[in-house]
């Protein structure tokens, strides 16, 4: 292999790497954040695609699709978020059949107390690249994330290790 494969290789490797312990850190910021505001990770994190659709408000099944939860799931979800006040249903003014999720911006703004040393942080991380660089690592944002929700579905499709070694009685967390 030539000098400049190995590089390349030791290269990617090396952002594999990194790119895991990003997302396995980001699993256990949220874990800290849900903790303090009283909700499950995927709570926090399914309330945090209901805050990034802001006027585009989704609907259940909208974010079901978005999640790969199931419409159960998401019923319950939403009836817990709206019980700690994040969210709240409101009639679709285009089809009053179909309800949207809204997000609560006072009560979310107030979960901003453990993002603000964060988003700050983070942002005088990205201040040191050039707008080259950042246009680069946002590509590279936007393309890992479709990847990444095209592999959530594809996994969802998978049998459960339960159901390849049944001998081995694991039972998921709770």
């Amino acid at each position: 292999m030539s000098s400049v494969k190995t590089k390349k290789a030791a290269l990617l490797q090396a952002l594999g790497l990194e790119v895991r312990r990003m997302s396995a850190q980001g699993v256990l910021l949220s874990g800290a954040v849900a903790e303090r505001v009283g909700l499950s990770s995927t709570d926090l994190e399914c309330l945090d695609f209901i805050v990034m659709a802001a006027a585009d408000a989704l609907t259940p099944s909208q974010l079901a699709t978005a999640t790969g939860l199931t419409t159960g799931a998401i019923t319950g979800l939403v009836d817990r978020l709206e019980k700690a006040g994040f969210v709240r249903r409101q009639a679709d003014p285009g089809d009053r059949r179909k309800v949207r999720v809204v997000a609560c911006e006072e009560r979310v703004r107030q979960m901003g107390i453990y993002y603000e040393r964060l988003a700050q942080r983070t942002e005088a991380v990205w201040a040191q690249f050039n707008e080259e660089q950042l246009r680069t690592v946002l590509e590279f944002a936007r393309r890992s994330s479709e990847v990444s929700m095209e592999e959530v579905a594809h996994i969802r499709g998978l049998p459960s290790l339960q159901a390849i070694d049944p001998a081995r009685k694991v039972k998921p967390k709770d």
